[in-house]
């Protein structure tokens, strides 16, 4: 075994009995490096990376292979999601030798850190203008013994590079000075950029491949709210039915794959992450707020299933990622074939096979990927079939063929916990609360949270880790780590009406702001000050898969200055929306968190107190309530140490209260009444 066999990456342990003699990114691989005086080489990957399992079973596990890498460099094995600072750095790298990127990334670096080579898969024979790997391998270890300097030169080149584009990212960033800087106009002009990528007849945005983009979903949603643009409503809705109705979804068991291969949303990638699923079930969350539309809360109820039952570990934490492949085959656990479906529905089968396109010839490499055409309700009036009775049928037989499809081989399951994912899936299950009342989501999300605080903690009581596993925490925290975190204290403090969560928010506030601040552009590094094993220190601000840290951070600290009274993280918030406003207009669509937070700036945040003995019921009722850019606190009586709670008063009749830009309503008893005055904050 080689030294991976004492790591906890499921990704790494994966490699700990290939003949290469694989170190993790630790301080030992570097000084073995420079004393050997050999090259690094890192290969990135993750645990459920079809291509990665690929080259591992071609060139890794070969012993001549093997042999000649461990003969000529120091190697390393990465996992990105335990360390996605060391991914960033080296696929950008990629990205400006090749033009290109992905994983497997394969980055040869100078025993310093530098990189001065990359590229991503390579076969074991030349194949389709690709060298094979040996090849690679020969070439690199010529340039570095015999034209030393022209890799040295390289390898400054590429850092300088990399250096620059963050620097100049963030120094281009542009302050405006105008009287008005934010405006309603700005949000329409967002709007209709982002209506120019829209699917209409699909949902979603763009061609295949095809992912969520949740947090552009997001933006329709509050866009409509306050706009009254039906075309917003109804493109994120039908957004929302292709993506539930379709194969990126397990029909059967819950959860979504990561994303689409196609433009109709049938044939996913089939790994399920645990962060899609999360923001998923958020948007869900608010569309069934909108609506109260059956679909949503059924796929909202059986995703967490799925988390509940496939990815929740002892503790409360939930794991990481299922993989796309079974028995080396992409899929194999998921799709059927019709004979099978036949043979277990018998007189079912063919309501069932009409209505999840099941064919002898299958829809996917002659096997059946299961996905709703049409919806319950066209389909059982086409076909002249009771509502329920279709939908007990259907129910019946998914459970008949899920019961048979737990006894296949089952993908890999990564069990590490990333305390980023854990905290955007702990506001999930908050948020699922929030919009179905369900009291065991609400149960499960204060266990979550409760868990993150107490195995996350290094020993000085402040400074988190980034993962778990195995009873062991390791890697210190990043940007997204501590911003997610403070999301899931702020919104299960509104589910629970507990201050302490907020307070604890507002510790890791300041935390950030002492360990990761820029204060040149008021944006905020991935990586803390006291971290040192990483080239170059940068900063994230593109909303991608998830949401950036510094969008998360601008979020957060509109909502905690409210509830802690701080004008100065108010306006700081307004300063990093100002520096990126241009952005943000143009490139909605990589930066669609941020257009949210504009939302919050322009209209400003709705301040809720509910007060009075029955405050538990009615903040229950109310955030049942679709009300984007909202802060809510609710206690049986006014609490001095929070502005939200001080010097009101309720009582028998519990009273609400709304406050807004500085000015308040006068309070109202019941939830019709505060319907009201929300739909004076809209635009007429």
């Amino acid at each position: 075994m080689n030294h991976l066999q004492h790591e906890t990456s499921p990704y790494l342990l994966q490699h700990a009995n290939n003949p290469v003699d694989w170190h993790a990114w630790k301080p030992e691989a570097f000084e073995k490096a420079k004393k050997e005086d050999k090259p690094l080489l890192v290969s990135i990957g993750y645990s459920t990376c079809h291509w990665c399992h690929v080259m591992e079973r071609e060139s890794f596990e070969d012993h001549e292979v093997a042999e000649f890498m461990n003969e000529n460099f120091v190697c390393i094995k990465v996992d990105r999601e335990e360390r996605p600072d060391v991914d960033q750095i080296y696929m950008e790298a990629c990205q400006v030798m090749t033009g290109s990127g992905g994983w497997p990334l394969n980055c040869f670096l100078l025993p310093d850190g530098k990189p001065f080579y990359a590229g991503t898969y390579y076969p074991p024979m030349p194949a389709h203008g690709r060298p094979s790997w040996l090849q690679v391998l020969m070439n690199i270890s010529d340039a570095y013994q015999n034209k030393r300097q022209t890799i040295n030169d390289q390898a400054q080149r590429l850092t300088d590079i990399i250096q620059n584009s963050v620097n100049t990212f963030t120094s281009k960033l542009r302050v405006v000075n105008d009287d008005q800087p934010f405006s309603e106009k700005l949000l329409r002009n967002i709007f209709q950029n982002l209506q120019k990528q829209f699917d209409v007849t699909n949902g979603g945005f763009g061609g295949a491949p095809k992912f969520p983009g949740t947090m552009t979903l997001n933006y329709l949603l509050a866009y409509h709210f306050y706009f009254g643009e039906k075309s917003a409503l109804d493109h994120a809705l039908l957004s929302l039915d292709k993506m539930a109705m379709g194969g990126i979804y397990d029909q059967l068991g819950g959860g979504f794959a990561r994303y689409a291969t196609d433009a109709r949303w049938l044939v996913p990638h089939f790994e399920k992450m645990l962060y899609d699923n999360a923001l998923l079930v958020g948007v869900l969350s608010d569309a069934y707020k909108i609506t109260k539309k059956e679909l949503y809360r059924e796929t909202i109820k059986d995703t967490l299933a799925w988390v509940g039952r496939e990815m929740t570990s002892d503790e409360g934490g939930f794991y990481s990622a299922q993989d796309a492949d079974s028995e080396g085959v992409e899929g194999k656990f998921y799709v059927w074939e019709a004979a099978e479906v036949k043979k277990l529905l018998n007189e079912d089968f063919d309501i069932f096979s009409k209505f999840y396109d099941v064919t002898q010839n299958g829809n996917w490499e002659e096997k059946n990927i299961l996905w709703q055409k049409v919806n319950f309700e066209e389909f059982a009036q086409s076909n002249g079939i009771p509502f329920v009775e279709l939908k007990n049928r259907l129910q019946a037989c998914r459970e008949k063929l899920l019961e048979v499809r737990s006894k296949r081989i089952w993908p890999i399951l990564d069990d590490k916990l990333l305390l980023d994912w854990n905290a955007l899936m702990c506001s999930a299950y908050a948020r699922a609360y929030a919009a179905l009342g369900v009291d065991e989501y609400r149960k499960i999300a204060v266990r979550n949270i409760n868990f993150l605080l107490k195995k996350f903690v290094q020993q000085d009581g402040i400074t988190l880790f980034h993962t778990y596993k195995d009873g062991r925490a390791q890697y210190d925290a990043f940007l997204d780590d501590y911003a997610y975190l403070i999301e899931a204290l702020l919104t299960v403090a509104e589910i629970t009406s507990d201050t302490s969560y907020i307070l604890q928010a507002g510790r890791y506030i300041d935390f950030v702001f002492e360990n990761f601040l820029d204060p040149t552009d008021k944006m905020f590094y991935f990586t803390s000050a006291k971290q040192k094993d990483v080239l170059i220190r940068r900063k994230d601000l593109f909303d991608s898969a998830t949401p950036s840290g510094n969008s998360t951070m601008a979020h957060n600290l509109q909502r905690a200055s409210i509830l802690l009274a701080r004008e100065d993280w108010r306006e700081h918030a307004s300063s990093m929306l100002l520096s990126l406003r241009d952005s943000i207009e143009r490139y909605p669509s990589s930066f669609s968190q941020w257009a949210g937070c504009l939302i919050g700036e322009i209209f400003g945040h709705s301040e809720i107190s509910i007060i009075g003995d029955d405050f538990s019921e009615i903040a229950k009722q109310l955030i049942q309530e679709y009300l984007p850019q909202k802060v809510l606190m609710a206690n049986r009586e006014s609490v001095v140490e929070f502005p939200l709670l001080e010097g009101k008063h309720g009582g028998e009749d519990t009273l609400i209260y709304l406050c807004q830009n500085y000015a308040c309503q006068q309070p109202v008893s019941t939830i019709a009444d505060f319907r009201k005055l929300i739909e004076q904050i809209k635009v007429s």
